[in-house]
């Protein structure tokens, strides 16, 4: 069982995100230039199979695509060749950075830290893995 990769795109950054190979639990893994993301990932699952990526899906207000959708599915062809057997999954990302901001100021992290959109962008990714996870559970009997 390998571990799945959260992925929060953005134009110039990248936050990512992983689960323990049991998948139960998500970190934030590191957010990279968007450029070296697929290097990034490269790289890792030299270590660490990967068996699936979360990728956020963002949506405006009214459930339509946001603008920066076309840039998402250009980076998932992308994320096809270069994971040809790696399933891809998208996770409504919406408020993920409000959400990302907010736990920041509830465990008391500094002025400097909340403004640094590096450390948004990785517990966005975290977020978006942790509710694919949640959603995709399965109730023990």
């Amino acid at each position: 069982m390998g571990v799945l990769i959260g992925i929060d795109f953005g134009k110039k950054r990248t936050g990512l995100a992983h689960t323990d190979p049991q998948q139960i639990i998500a970190s934030g893994l590191t957010t990279v230039a968007t450029q070296k993301a697929l290097p990034f990932l490269t790289d890792y699952e030299k270590e660490n199979p990967i068996e699936k990526f979360v990728i956020g899906e963002p949506k405006q207000k009214d459930g339509n695509p946001s603008e920066i959708e076309q840039d998402i599915l250009s980076f998932i062809r992308h994320l096809k060749k270069t994971f040809p057997t790696v399933m891809i999954v998208r996770q409504d990302e919406r408020f993920t950075s409000k959400m990302a901001f907010n736990s920041l100021i509830q465990t008391g992290a500094k002025k400097k830290t909340r403004k640094d959109k590096a450390v948004i962008d990785e517990i966005s990714a975290t977020l978006i893995l942790q509710s694919y996870l949640t959603s995709n559970s399965k109730p023990v009997v």
